[in-house]
């Protein structure tokens, strides 16, 4: 008999109505007695299943509709249509005993107190959940081991860094030990060491507790970095979901290898090569980097023929990367190149 999935998303859809306000004060007067409205559709029948375990990367552009379907599997925001079960609760109907089962981290709000100390705050979040002392004192421990926590835990929130505080809104999302968290932009604005702390331990607590996560974000790092599975979604439309390396073996279709010259002559006889395909960029007077299309050039040939001709002092051999991948997605440049559902 197949597993219930955690979450199950069946045609949903949020639509807004807006009116064009008109500027001025006669505009004003205006608009208080004739309205222009219009409708967005700002998600539009998108369907997908997340299982127990999985971590998966919700993505698109700014506008696309992230950030108003997680709002709407939290509970914030009602559908205009569609099914929506987490759990096996309906979060707009049974929002109080749904959010004891959640954890959600937005990465420009904090849930914290922001003038007590940090440990006041979790100690607070401790008797609002029901945690169990034992519990509360094993997940303090694996909190300040991977994320750092105990120098700062008497600290006030308000005088936190934004990876300080990042840092603590993620153990208190997690203090109660929910089967799902939501995570909308939580690296947004951090720093290398502060997102590679983040990412360690959200797999460490997805490998430990088999935390369940939804992703969303415009860090393509994140993504590769933590989930196998991505959703892509556009003006409120799902574009693409399934794994992340079927999508970059369909689509990464551009490779590229970085040539360092022994000399100019030697980078001029390059350039010069009657290889059909090839795309120069020089990136210094020593050094050239070749584009082509994988699925025409075999790299090993290209390697092979340019080392017999030209004297190379190093190589690099680079993929395209997922950002400008999905840059073309959003683009709508390959939609035909890939099997959408």
């Amino acid at each position: 008999m197949p597993t219930q999935p955690l979450i199950l998303v069946r045609d949903l859809s949020k639509h807004f109505r807006t009116f064009k306000r008109r500027p001025g004060i006669w505009g004003g007067i205006q608009n208080l007695f004739v309205r222009d409205y219009k409708t967005v559709q700002a998600v539009d029948r998108v369907t997908f299943d997340v299982a127990q375990g999985e971590m998966v990367g919700y993505i698109g552009p700014n506008g696309a509709g992230k950030s108003t379907t997680i709002k709407m599997l939290t509970g914030i925001l009602v559908p205009s249509s569609g099914e929506v079960r987490v759990g096996g609760f309906v979060p707009w109907r049974e929002r109080t005993n749904y959010v004891r089962t959640i954890g959600v981290v937005f990465g420009q709000r904090t849930q914290l107190w922001w003038d007590i100390a940090v440990i006041e705050s979790f100690h607070l979040l401790r008797k609002m959940y029901g945690v169990v002392q034992r519990d509360f004192d094993e997940r303090m421990a694996l909190f300040g081991e991977i994320l750092g926590l105990r120098e700062y835990l008497h600290t006030p929130v308000r005088k936190l860094s934004l990876g300080e505080r990042m840092r603590c809104d993620l153990a208190a999302a997690l203090l109660h030990n929910p089967p799902l968290l939501f995570l909308d932009e939580p690296t947004i604005g951090l720093d290398v060491v502060a997102r590679d702390h983040i990412r360690k331990f959200l797999l460490a607590v997805n490998e430990r507790f088999r935390t369940t996560v939804l992703l969303t974000t415009h860090d393509l790092d994140d993504i590769e970095a933590l989930c196998r599975r991505i959703i892509i979604i556009d003006r409120g439309r799902l574009l693409y979901d399934g794994p992340l390396e079927l999508l970059k073996q369909r689509l990464l279709r551009t490779k590229q290898v970085k040539f360092v010259m022994r000399d100019a002559a030697a980078r001029a006889r390059l350039q010069a090569l009657p290889i059909d395909g090839l795309q120069m960029q020089t990136v210094d007077e020593l050094t050239c980097r070749v584009r082509f299309d994988r699925t025409r050039v075999d790299t090993s040939d290209l390697v092979r023929q340019v080392l017999s001709r030209v004297e190379v002092r190093d190589l690099v051999i680079e993929d395209e990367s997922i950002e400008d991948v999905v840059k073309r997605i959003y683009a709508g440049e390959a939609l035909r190149e890939v099997s959408l559902q």
